[in-house]
């Protein structure tokens, strides 16, 4: 614990205008060579989720470490991330006619794929690139029991398979799409769930090469399967995108320590008013709602300089917390550092974050931030 208050002390000392998320570069490559050290060993390509960071300097690092794609989930989030790489996969139905024209008129300057799980979905952007003049890689996104997206069955996909084959130019089939976000048991225990999606893609994939087409990208993955992905031995590419930060649903859940952190959000105390609490000034407008996946019930996040204390309540702009566990309590004007249940979220919030090394602290733009179309 005592590594972790360390790590952020300088960004608190720095006096930085609270709430202030500050992201640690250290930890932050700790965890990069971790990942593609894992991804390297089992012959696994990495296209990471940039949903998490938003930003174009961790993008820029993620390829520098061996990605060779980038995830996003919006078109606009693929417009910012084609400065950084060639490749992007928009992770997410491009229903809305605005955002198929724009990633039909991206596929001109670039690679861009997108998953699709309705026909609706084939048409709509054939349409669209046919009329851009480009051409949009297809991943059929297949369900594997997360029961988001996706279609149902084997057979449902080689149907859409069929229809994006048969569509011309302005479609191309690159493969299978799928997310098994459903997987949050202990990384020793998720065996069994995910060699039931090896299984299910197998069984896909062998019904397509019996009609003659070929999945040449499998590409699935999360933070919390990570690093059991090559159970899924017919998968290429992974997408995780938490893992870069982590945050206390990755450390409840026991996929990282705590020290594996990146970032976190500076706050100030602002009242001690109420007895055996304190209100703190990050709310749901810093922090967001979420709570903790596998724990609902321990709070808005964690408190390091207090590990005893919980995140009781949010409003927009109070955090209260409850230090009734705790052998003392912060003072008016105190810092205090908290990692947030569910990071990916908080970074949409901020318009900057602070990047802090050992001696220096900066700010950097959150690049895609709001880019929800």
């Amino acid at each position: 614990m005592d590594r972790m208050v360390n790590k952020f002390e300088l960004a608190k000392a720095e006096l930085v205008a609270t709430p202030s998320l500050v992201v640690d570069l250290p930890t932050v490559e700790k965890n990069l060579n971790r990942l593609h050290g894992y991804a390297a060993e089992h012959g696994l390509n990495v296209r990471p989720h940039t949903k998490t960071h938003k930003s174009r300097y961790f993008a820029e690092l993620q390829v520098d470490h061996g990605s060779y794609g980038l995830t996003v989930a919006k078109v606009g989030e693929a417009e910012v991330m084609a400065h950084v790489s060639n490749d992007i996969l928009i992770a997410y139905p491009a229903i809305d006619p605005e955002r198929r024209r724009r990633a039909a008129e991206l596929a001109r300057e670039c690679t861009v794929r997108v998953a699709v799980d309705s026909q609706y979905g084939v048409t709509a952007l054939a349409a669209a690139a046919e009329k851009a003049g480009s051409t949009i890689g297809i991943l059929v996104d297949l369900n594997v029991d997360s029961n988001r997206t996706g279609v149902a069955t084997p057979a449902d996909a080689l149907q859409l398979a069929q229809q994006v084959s048969q569509a011309g130019k302005s479609l191309r089939l690159d493969g299978i799409f799928f997310y098994p976000g459903q997987i949050w048991a202990p990384a020793d225990q998720q065996g069994e769930s995910l060699q039931a999606v090896d299984a299910l893609l197998a069984e896909t994939i062998a019904l397509w090469e019996s009609h003659g087409l070929t999945a040449g990208i499998v590409s699935g993955g999360s933070t919390p399967t990570a690093y059991q992905s090559h159970l899924v031995r017919l998968q290429t590419e992974i997408r995780p995108g938490t893992y870069l930060f982590n945050d206390m649903n990755t450390v409840r859940a026991g996929y990282c320590e705590l020290d594996e952190c990146a970032a976190a959000v500076i706050c100030t105390v602002v009242s001690t008013a109420v007895p055996g609490k304190c209100v703190i000034d990050a709310g749901s407008k810093t922090l967001t709602s979420d709570r903790n996946v596998l724990h609902p019930d321990s709070g808005h996040g964690h408190v390091i300089e207090y590990p005893q204390a919980r995140v009781v309540r949010l409003s927009e702009e109070h955090g209260e917390v409850d230090f009734a566990g705790c052998d003392a309590l912060p003072r008016i004007g105190d810092r205090v550092t908290l990692i947030p249940n569910h990071i990916c979220p908080c970074v949409n919030l901020q318009d900057r974050f602070y990047l802090q090394t050992p001696e220096t602290i900066q700010t950097l733009d959150v690049d895609a931030r709001g880019m929800l179309s």
